[in-house]
């Protein structure tokens, strides 16, 4: 007995105590960002309920919207390289992306309090578009800023002044980015749970009232860029105060501020980035706007090709072994966040056809948040300990396994199993237990993947290295939003839709939602286990 409690508290010291022990001030700014970002997600359950029921728009609309939103991450590349060249003033990108963030609640806020001055502008649909524009703009600015901070935060040399082993480094990394993680996940649990109190008794009011708390809540998100801009003040006081005690250890002030200037000195401007990112937006802008046939292809595909020229000049110098290995790194990490996802229509289903109102949208958001913080400590050594192809995998055929819930959801499961447990095990019981196991696989293949990143950043080019990886794999998301339009498409979902007389003009239909299911979480299964076939039976053959 005394054995197994030596082992479990052990094991909570490596968990939990270990994780504390190198957490130190240094990584307290980016976290403040990263809280930013997580806190965000305060307007999700609105904005699923905003689109339900103000906006006459189809599945594939939103999934072609998230698309659109999905964009504007892959000018990190740009965004990422600027912050090295004006690491001294990127308080001021701060600023701006909080600025962008704040315009972007403040049009929510005025759409959900229905401002008669809005309408006679642009319709609703066009400002909701724009809000939902200018908000990833905002938080890409900052998350650039941010990566880049994260990476500088890790200390290269120990107390008495000793480089540090790449173990240890690679440890420290992995804290980093573990920590990162535990922020977005932290703010994401106080958002939801201030959610579960906003949202009770909303069901039972008019729709008029229900769009005065839905911008209540957008108003509340006004304190979001607060707290980002907060973190980056943070980080210009610690620099000061560390520069001023090598001051009075008698370092000559330009030595002390050579310590925050990159090792190879000044960064050198690479036009090829601005360049890239400036064709990549008017190509963007001139076949969006045009509403030429295969818009969203054709941007994909110019995306696609700057982000691997980028890639290829800053591959170049790393050794060939080196470099394969990280390519075939990067193809198993797109192809694996590249798989479609079921869509909006899978959510308008549980709101219409199984009771699932803003309240418990909002407590599942919260038990998915509170146990995904627990599955990130339970599971840090997995992730420390592993390499990104193992988790791949394992992550794969979890999400396949996971899928099943859903899928016997929709083909009434849940009448079975609530007739034979008295009523107990029904949807909402089901939906629970279902995101209690999913809530922390998603967020684990994102910290071994940021460590990688954080781990081959240059010296001199932080934000510009974590920048162009992170547009690669970003990109696979937009990969993944034009993979669920075109499941949205095959499979025809709608909900019911009525004018403001209550005049039906769009019925509900769900009957292809089944196969919409079963064929997503197929491919989610299939297309990462086959890359990770092929890449490993190939030269670019990782042991990450």
């Amino acid at each position: 007995m005394t054995g197994h409690l030596g082992a479990l508290r052990g094991w909570i010291d490596a968990v939990v105590f270990d994780l504390a022990r190198q957490l130190r001030w240094s990584f307290l700014p980016p976290l403040m960002v990263y809280f930013a970002y997580g806190a965000s997600g305060i307007t999700s359950v609105v904005g699923t309920f905003f689109i339900k029921d103000y906006l006459d728009v189809s599945a594939a609309f939103v999934a072609g919207l998230a698309f659109w939103t999905g964009l504007p991450w892959a000018l990190k590349m740009p965004m990422g390289h600027l912050v090295d060249l004006m690491w001294r003033w990127r308080w001021v990108l701060v600023f701006i992306g909080a600025g962008l963030i704040a315009a972007s609640f403040t049009i929510m806020y005025g759409l959900a309090n229905r401002t008669p001055w809005m309408t006679e502008v642009m319709p609703v649909t066009a400002w909701f578009v724009l809000a939902s524009l200018l908000s990833p703009c905002g938080y890409v600015i900052q998350d650039s800023v941010a990566d880049a901070l994260s990476v500088e935060a890790v200390p290269k040399l120990d107390a008495t002044g000793a480089p540090l082993d790449d173990d240890t480094l690679r440890a420290q990394h992995t804290t980093m980015q573990t920590l990162g993680r535990v922020a977005l996940i932290g703010a994401l649990t106080v958002v939801a749970a201030l959610n579960i109190t906003l949202f009770s008794g909303i069901e039972a009011l008019p729709l008029a009232e229900q769009g005065a708390v839905y911008g209540r809540v957008y108003l509340m998100g006004l304190a979001i860029p607060v707290i980002s801009v907060s973190g980056v003040i943070l980080a210009m006081i610690q620099q000061r105060r560390h520069i001023a005690a090598l001051v009075a250890r008698g370092i000559s002030r330009t030595e002390a501020e050579a310590q925050f200037a990159p090792e190879s000195g000044a960064v050198k401007p690479n036009w090829s980035y601005f360049i890239g990112g400036g064709l990549f937006v008017a190509v963007t802008l001139t076949v969006g706007l045009s509403d030429m046939p295969y818009s969203q292809e054709i941007i994909f595909a110019g995306s696609m090709a700057v982000v691997l020229f980028l890639m290829r000049q800053l591959i170049a110098v790393l050794e060939p072994a080196k470099a394969r290995a990280l390519i075939g790194t990067a193809i198993i990490i797109f192809i694996f966040r590249a798989t479609p996802l079921p869509g909006a229509g899978a959510t308008w289903f549980t709101i219409d056809e199984l009771g699932f109102d803003q309240q418990f949208l909002a407590v599942l958001s919260l038990i998915i948040s509170m146990l995904t913080l627990v599955g990130m400590f339970v599971l840090r050594p997995l992730m420390a300990n592993h390499s990104i192809v193992y988790i791949v995998v394992l992550l794969s055929l979890a999400a396949g396994l996971l899928s099943l819930p859903n899928i016997g959801l929709f083909y009434g499961v849940q009448t079975w199993t609530a007739a034979l447990t008295g009523g107990i095990v029904d949807a909402r019981f089901i939906a629970i237990i279902d995101a209690a196991v999913e809530s922390p696989l998603g967020q684990i293949a994102m910290i071994p993947m940021l460590a990688w990143i954080a781990r081959n950043a240059p010296e001199n080019l932080k934000a510009t290295f974590f920048a162009v990886m992170a547009s690669f794999t970003n990109l696979a998301l937009s990969a993944s939003s034009l993979g669920t339009r075109y499941m949205n498409e095959i499979f025809t979902v709608t909900r019911e839709v009525r004018d403001e007389a209550g005049a039906l003009v769009t019925p509900a239909d769900y009957s292809q939602l089944g196969w919409l299911l079963i064929t997503v979480a197929l491919i989610t299964v299939a297309l990462p286990l086959l890359a990770v076939v092929v890449v490993q039976n190939s030269p670019l053959r990782t042991p990450d």
